[in-house]
């Protein structure tokens, strides 16, 4: 139905409202306070963006006029009853959009066979895809010695110096560390000056001139950093066939804005550029609303926006018109009161919130913020605390609208004229907070207290982001990991062993490595470390240390991976950049890179002292992510930090230090230096926020998205409806999710004889389930790449393989850290349980499938939790898996599989594989019945004679349909077949 049809066609037609003022042009909306409903008020804030949503989309079809009422009852209906949900746009990033836009270009080629045009397969929902996880780091602390020879530049050569060459992956040399070369594609080979780094923490004072960096020749300024330089190259060499995709696709698919790499990352230009808070379209406005293909979409709540995650799956069945189904959720109150420590960052308070909220149990919730306590949390801070809502397992961690989002959005996207109009609009349908009053008050399910007082500064780790630590207790805690036995706090380092130090050389110069030493220290792209406080706090922190002659070990891999242009922007102009590239911490790019397992190998020196003592090394990070050894193989302690605190752990060298009380090193003039003589009080660092973060910086910023590259704007790509696939390509390849596809609907079958490929335990990640970094020279899909005759240098990571089925099958379940029951032991095998061998998962499942023997897999509770990942499912579902059985399911991958049509089935409570005595090497029979409703129980035998029920958590009709026509993507196909 067209919104802007006559009133009479919509039914919810007469609640259309005129805003109106001698300020901007008259707007129609929706207004659900015509609707004379006491409930309205009451609702949460998160509740009423919902409301308006379903009133403007109500159609009679997908959104029903039951969905509003439902809505409208929420205190009664909440965990009954189900709605559908049409979201204002759809985000998506490179490594989960590249498989969505290979599944449309599929579909189109599928449709084409059936005579149907390929031009309909476009996206009906707005869709912005940002090429942002990619970048890798293929150089760190590189530096030009010198200005080359007048004589070069009258050749226009551009200069390079040999010592700086891409470091090949998994070599001996430094891997780029500290090499020398010239700027690329600046003519007459423009340079910057350098610095030598320390080769221990102790050096003398040093002092920087904050003057901008120039050409040698032609006084002009060098915008970006020699590293980022690099990288940047390296990026568009190693990802050009992904990136022609790409460009096919932002030419072919109508409705759809696709952003080059190099500009942004997908979460920082959500918040700076995308975001819109109300939106116009159709002749009304609406509040924004997004979905998006990345868990940590729910970052945009900050901004009193409503989105989350969902599946790659999901999200292109949005993109093409289909409304996302979910379950009236509880909504929590997290109260905010106290006042905040002067040495808690935000990170802090993220972390905190975190472990509180993630032991209240909140799993599937909404969160909505309120209190006294949230007026004193910037825009940033807010936008921080709702990045990291994944993480205690809410949907949605939302701040409505106050005073304090719109002078942010003053600074950001905001002409005078739309704030006006956001205000109006926001207060004329009760979407604007005030704190001070006490009458705006919803009703939630239930009100979780939080002191932010109470907040002192932490890390988390060693493996989970749980895992709390406070500072002080640091040194006793890490101490306590080497002596437990191995798990999720423990390394089980015996007493004696301890204590082992392993001397080794470096660039000349001698050093020794002991548990805890950092090797891995990195200020990373995007979700926590975008907030200008922390990364100011950062360089402050930086500059103090510089100036007391502190540095960093060079061996420690150090970057700086910035969100964003502003970020670089507002620390160059700050004056702390040049203190942050003299600690090693120079910007190597813009996007996903230590975060996602994109990080250089260590080098070889380090790597081997590691092995030599059997040292539990550490990362150090500011992200959200730091899974065990997703950083690196031979770094099993990895902690999440604030950014100023990676930098102090950096020049500590080790995280077996009570920064309290120990010094962080010494100065030139022998006196111990604390990190209480360095920390930034928090008025330095917000005096530097307040006058450096402009808006200036944010329409640069909007400038430099809308021109785009050189390189971007140059690519080549095909010009027609269907994609013309390569056979020889090993990114892009058609998946055969299509195959066979018929306007009929089977019933649902039995699943008969079938053999566990897995059994597995708890906290089953998706990491494990389908990783998304390097390709291991010995795993299945190396193979297969190899017969491509790709050198391992080639191979790129699975993430920027997930194009291509062949490779993404191969890599499911290829994870080192894979604990698989049936063989007992870590890594990527399986048994094949008829011959007895162990096997590589891919092929056990290949010889399953040639058999004809379906399969399953066992496994705990919390499976598939982590980073929302379609492959997770989709992997399985080529592997033949048919179901699987745990104990829990994180929602967003049990939404994949159901998306894959793989029946997710759940264990009833106090039963699971272990108390049913199964040893996973049984043969299994799943009674599926043709009349298969939502949360049916099914009946479960075993070849041994055994039976159990188990609950198919199918959650609503919607669900039940996706599995019958086998997923998603066949239901939406289906829909276009005449």
């Amino acid at each position: 139905m067209a919104l802007g049809s006559p009133q009479h066609e919509h039914p919810f037609g007469h609640l259309i409202d005129t805003l109106q003022s001698e300020q901007y042009e008259e707007r129609r909306y929706f207004n659900p306070q015509k609707l004379s409903d006491v409930r309205y008020e009451k609702l949460p804030f998160c509740m009423r963006v919902l409301l308006e949503s379903t009133i403007r989309k109500c159609d009679g079809f997908y959104i029903k006029t039951d969905d509003v009422s439902s809505i409208l009852d929420w205190q009664k209906q909440q965990n009954q009853a189900e709605v559908a949900f049409s979201p204002a746009r759809v985000l998506l990033q490179d490594f989960t959009g590249i498989p969505a836009m290979v599944d449309l270009a599929a579909m189109r080629d599928a449709l084409a066979k059936q005579g149907v045009d390929p031009n309909l397969v476009n996206p009906r929902c707005p869709t912005d895809l940002i090429v942002d996880h990619s970048l890798q780091i293929d150089y760190s602390k590189c530096a030009i010695q010198g200005p080359p020879s007048p004589m070069d530049e009258s050749h226009g050569a551009t200069v390079r110096s040999p010592a700086c060459q891409p470091s090949p992956r998994g070599s001996s040399s430094s891997s780029g560390s500290h090499c020398a070369g010239q700027r690329p594609g600046h003519r007459g080979g423009c340079s910057k000056a350098s610095c030598s780094d320390a080769p221990s923490g102790r050096s003398a004072a040093v002092q920087i001139e904050n003057t901008p960096l120039l050409c040698p020749f032609h006084l002009q300024p060098v915008s970006e950093p020699e590293t980022m330089i690099r990288n940047q190259e390296m990026e568009l060499i190693r990802n050009k066939e992904r990136l022609q995709f790409f460009k096919w696709c932002s030419k072919a698919f109508k409705n759809i804005n696709v952003v080059p790499p190099d500009i942004n990352t997908v979460h920082q230009l959500n918040l700076e550029y995308l975001c819109q808070v109300v939106q116009e379209g159709e002749g009304f406005i609406y509040p924004d609303s997004v979905v998006g293909t990345d868990s940590h979409t729910t970052m945009i709540n900050g901004l009193g926006i409503l989105g989350w995650g969902v599946g790659g799956i999901e999200s292109e069945a949005v993109m093409l018109g289909q409304p996302v189904s979910l379950t009236l959720p509880q909504v929590i109150g997290c109260k905010l009161v106290g006042t905040i420590n002067p040495l808690a960052t935000s990170i802090d308070i993220v972390l905190g919130i975190t472990k509180h909220l993630r032991q209240a149990g909140i799993g599937g919730k909404f969160v909505e913020f309120f209190g006294p306590g949230v007026q004193q949390l910037s825009a940033s801070d807010r936008t921080t605390i709702a990045n990291m809502c994944p993480e205690y397992n809410a949907t949605v961690s939302f701040f409505p609208v106050d005073d304090i989002t719109l002078q942010h959005f003053k600074h950001t996207i905001c002409s005078e004229e739309k704030l006006v109009v956001l205000e109006d609009y926001l207060k004329s349908i009760k979407l604007f907070r005030s704190y001070g009053d006490q009458s705006e008050e919803p009703q939630y399910s239930e009100v979780i207290e939080m002191n932010l007082s109470s907040i002192v500064p932490h890390v988390s780790g060693p493996k989970r982001p749980q895992d709390r630590v406070a500072v002080t207790c640091m040194k006793e805690d890490f101490i306590n990991c080497l002596n437990e036995k191995v798990g999720f706090k423990g390394f089980h380092i015996s007493k004696e062993k301890q204590a082992t130090r392993v001397p080794f050389l470096h660039e000349g110069a001698e050093y020794n490595l002991a548990h805890g030493s950092v090797v891995i220290a990195a200020v990373i792209s995007c979700t926590n470390n975008c907030n200008p406080s922390v990364m100011l706090a950062a360089g402050l922190l930086a500059k103090k240390a510089v100036e007391a002659g502190l540095m960093v070990k060079p061996y420690i891999r150090t970057s700086l991976v910035p969100g964003s242009g502003t970020v670089t922007h507002y620390l160059n102009t700050s004056g702390v950049l040049p203190y942050l590239r003299k600690l090693g911490f120079e910007v190597v790019g813009y996007g996903c890179a230590t975060c996602v397992g994109n990080t250089a190998p260590l080098p070889e020196s380090v790597v081997d002292a590691i092995k030599q003592g059997d040292l539990v090394a550490c990362g150090v990070l500011s992200g959200n992510r730091h899974l065990e050894g997703r950083l690196c193989d031979c770094v099993r302690a990895n902690y999440l930090a604030s950014p100023p605190l990676v930098v102090a752990y950096a020049i500590a060298g080790t995280v077996s230090i009570n920064l309290e009380t120990e010094p962080l090193g010494v100065n030139s003039e022998g006196k111990d230096v604390y990190l209480r003589d360095i920390w930034p009080s928090k008025e330095e660092v917000n005096h530097t926020e307040e006058n450096i973060v402009i808006a200036s910086m944010f329409k640069e910023l909007r400038s430099r998205m809308e021109k785009g590259s050189t390189f971007w704007n140059s690519l080549e790509s095909a010009e027609s409806a269907l994609f013309p696939w390569d056979p020889k390509s090993t990114y892009i390849r058609c998946p055969s999710f299509f195959s066979k596809l018929s306007k009929e609907v089977c019933t649902p079958q039995s699943i008969e004889g079938a053999y566990p490929l897995l059994f597995l335990g708890d906290k089953v990640t998706t990491d494990h389930i389908s990783p998304a970094g390097s390709i291991a020279r010995v795993s299945a899909a190396a193979k297969y790449l190899q017969s491509k005759r790709l050198t391992p240098r080639e191979f790129n990571s699975y993430g920027a393989r997930r194009g291509n089925d062949a490779v993404m099958t191969r890599g499911t379940f290829a994870s080192i850290k894979l604990q698989n029951r049936l063989i007992g032991k870590t890594g990527p095998k399986t048994l094949h349980i008829p011959s007895g061998q162990t096997l590589d998962v891919f092929e056990a499942a290949e010889r399953y499938q040639r058999d004809g023997v379906p399969l399953i897999i066992l496994a705990g509770k919390e499976y598939g939790s982590g980073s929302s990942r379609d492959w997770a499912a989709k992997g399985p579902y080529l592997l033949g898996v048919r179901a699987v059985i745990a104990e829990s399911f994180e929602k967003i991958h049990r939404n994949h599989l159901v998306g894959m049509g793989i029946a997710p089935l759940q264990f009833l409570p106090g039963q699971n594989a272990d108390s049913l005595e199964l040893c996973g090497k049984e043969r299994f029979t799943i009674n599926i019945p043709q009349e298969l409703i939502p949360r049916q129980q099914l009946i479960v035998q075993t070849s041994t004679g055994k039976s159990f029920s188990v609950m198919a958590l199918f959650e609503n009709d919607m669900d039940v349909a996706f599995f019958r026509h086998g997923g998603i993507l066949k239901y939406v196909a289906r829909s276009l077949l005449p």
